[in-house]
């Protein structure tokens, strides 16, 4: 860009207005606000185009002083829609100028759908959702965006039922407004909903989906655990031959991997030709959920061998696959490669994963000093995976301490309570299990009972001990009484499976 505008002036057709106006939008693009000044005050002649291309640079450079210096030097006459959106924007989007934007917005001299559209935006990500509704009620003439904000404003705050019904009286609904939904829908918790969007929107308002669409619903479709939904959408993609170079790709990787096929996922993940650091984190994450350390591991060194460099995320991948697969040498030379070769500071998570990896293989001593020697404050995580590991291989000498800090850390947690308990009751000491009974008690401290659910088909089934409240639990228990018995025709099957594997 610089030797082609050196060339302009070389061949002295560098004054023309149009190629000035464009280099400054140039400088702006590529960083170098200061280039594109120097460009604006050697014109010869200005007017509301060059103005504007400034006022909106510094904007989006977040130089909003220097935008607003230079609008208020601005010719009157000069002043156009754009300038004034610009400033509009820039200010609306903290809370410290939004007061600047709505007394710029009320001394406009006209308005377009621009300027609702950025004082509701502004007020939304500012909080401020009852002054965004009350200027969507008194906009002249409603759009796509003012009615997808306000969606999305809604959703983010929890009020779905709200979201859902703007959504239903909107005059006419496109991608954009669909994907507000749906996304608004997958924040809250709502996958069903948001393929049932998905599906109006397809069928009903015959509209294409686009990348953003797919990306969520291969989220909704991830929480539910609907694999064939999924193929569904993976087979769109193949036959529309969209690119999962970027965040399609990741996002596919997951749906398979947390819909129970590791298998697809990594062929998603093997004929994906220029994978980015996103799509080896999604598939070693991937790997450590189906417990397949020595995969995730494996992986993990395989980018070291093509230079791809990880980031903190990778790393939490593989130290997790590390932990599930109790490779605990593997994961230790993880955590110094992560300090020592690509220097990332270690996170919270990243010292919970150590500490895991050292607690499961009975390691107490170990991880005991690495969360007193931890540059940050642990929090109540890493010790509860500490006390967690202690009570699993009865280590009262670290335990109790460990216990008692929790305790003292947040006094309303029973399950710190029930880890110390049990540790003392491993020992028989029950003067001590009986003290921490009483003041559970005197706390009114109760244990939330231990659970197992399965996901099928999008239902959640949960079971606690000795339930019987679930509705097939009749079946359920003669089924579990018949795959027990050795001759049974599932346990032989299930065996051969073990063998053949």
């Amino acid at each position: 860009g610089m030797q082609i505008h050196g060339l302009l002036s070389k061949i002295q057709i560098g004054s023309d207005l149009f190629l000035q106006n464009c280099l400054i939008s140039l400088y702006f693009r590529c960083g170098c606000p200061e280039l594109a000044r120097r460009v604006f005050s050697r014109m010869e002649k200005l007017h509301s185009v060059p103005y504007s291309s400034m006022i909106d640079g510094y904007v989006k450079c977040g130089m909003i002083d220097s935008a607003r210096l230079l609008f208020d030097r601005m010719p009157l006459e000069d002043k156009n829609l754009n300038s004034w959106n610009s400033m509009i924007c820039g200010y609306a989007q903290s809370e410290d100028g939004l007061k600047v934007a709505w007394k710029l917005f009320d001394d406009m001299p006209e308005r377009d759908s621009v300027s609702w559209n950025s004082m509701i935006d502004g007020c939304i990500k500012c909080g401020k959702m009852e002054d965004a509704r009350r200027l969507f009620d008194r906009m002249p003439k409603r759009d796509v965006v003012s009615w997808a904000s306000m969606i999305d404003g809604y959703a983010k705050l929890g009020s779905v039922e709200i979201a859902a019904a703007m959504f239903k009286k909107m005059p006419n609904r496109d991608v954009i407004d669909c994907n507000a939904m749906m996304a608004g829908y997958v924040r809250n918790g709502f996958f069903k909903e948001a393929l049932a969007v998905f599906e109006y929107m397809r069928v009903e308002c015959n509209l294409n989906p686009d990348a953003t669409t797919l990306l969520i619903v291969l989220s909704a479709i991830a929480q539910l655990g609907h694999l064939n939904e999924g193929r569904d959408i993976h087979g769109y993609i193949e036959v529309n031959r969209i690119s999962l170079g970027g965040k399609l790709g990741v996002a596919l990787i997951d749906m398979y991997s947390k819909c129970g096929s590791i298998e697809h996922a990594m062929l998603v993940f093997g004929n994906i030709e220029e994978k980015d650091v996103d799509h080896w984190n999604a598939m070693i994450c991937g790997l450590a959920i189906h417990g397949l350390g020595e995969l995730a591991f494996d992986l993990f060194m395989e980018m070291d061998r093509l230079s791809v460099v990880p980031d903190d995320i990778t790393f939490i991948g593989v130290l997790s696959a590390c932990a599930h697969a109790a490779l605990v040498k593997e994961g230790l030379m993880c955590f110094e490669i992560m300090r020592r070769i690509h220097r990332l500071e270690p996170k919270l998570q990243h010292f919970g994963c150590v500490v895991d990896i050292l607690g499961r293989a009975g390691k107490l001593e170990e991880a005991w000093k690495v969360v007193e020697e931890m540059h940050i404050e642990p929090n109540d995580v890493i010790w509860r995976t500490l006390l967690s590991a202690c009570s699993n291989h009865g280590n009262l000498k670290i335990g109790e301490p460990v216990a008692k800090h929790l305790i003292s850390m947040d006094s309303s947690n029973s399950s710190s309570y029930v880890l110390l308990s049990n540790m003392y009751a491993g020992f028989g000491m029950w003067s001590k299990v009986s003290r921490v009974r009483t003041l559970m008690k005197k706390r009114n401290l109760r244990k939330i009972p231990g659970c197992s659910w399965i996901e099928l088909e999008g239902i959640v089934h949960e079971f606690l001990v000795q339930d019987k409240s679930h509705p097939q639990v009749t079946e359920i228990c003669s089924l579990l009484d018949y795959m027990s018995k050795p001759n049974s025709e599932i346990a032989h099957s299930r065996n051969l499976d073990l063998v053949e594997s």
